[in-house]
């Protein structure tokens, strides 16, 4: 969080194609260094999110989860480091395997299941929390954690739903998050 302010965003998202659409749409004011913290349960859609995100670095090669191999990397606008971190029990697993690097400083690093790095994240990130799994909607916040992360917020369309306006939409049935 930003110091002596709370600033956030709430969206919802219907099915995988409007997470993967929100997060293209945030990865347009994308810099190299950023990192991204993805938290949400098995099933959140913190993949799609990673998916969108790398469409919108212009990233044309499959992303899948690297669960098995820990960190993906992909050339785009700016190059993308996904790194998952689920099979992990905590940081210094992460660190010891020499998970986090200097070549990360010149792309986009997200981390999904990133609350097992805990105190060893930095501040200075984007988090985004997703909430929602199965065929529900997601509620995705979008948290800067300083100030240079809050032109994110304003990369937010315009046209996503609320997570107000969502409290009086009538239910749909989306496609199961992966």
């Amino acid at each position: 969080m930003i110091a002596g302010q709370s600033l956030e965003r709430i969206v919802v998202t219907r099915d995988p194609a409007g997470t993967r659409a929100l997060a293209g749409a945030l990865a347009a004011v994308a810099r190299a260094g950023d990192l991204i913290s993805l938290v949400g349960d098995l099933g959140a859609g913190k993949t799609q999110f990673a998916k969108g995100f790398g469409a919108g670095l212009g990233i044309t090669d499959t992303i899948v989860s690297p669960s098995f191999v820990l960190m993906a990397e992909y050339r785009g606008r700016l190059p993308l480091f996904h790194v998952d971190l689920y099979r992990l029990a905590d940081a210094a697993e992460a660190l010891a395997g020499g998970l986090i690097d200097d070549r990360q400083a010149e792309g986009v690093t997200i981390v999904e299941w990133a609350e097992r790095l805990a105190d060893a994240m930095p501040a200075e990130r984007l988090d985004v929390l997703i909430d929602g799994a199965g065929d529900d909607p997601r509620r995705i916040t979008i948290r800067p954690g300083h100030s240079a992360y809050a032109r994110y917020l304003e990369a937010v369309p315009a046209t996503v739903e609320t997570a107000d306006e969502a409290g009086t939409a009538a239910a749909t049935t989306p496609e199961p998050e992966r």
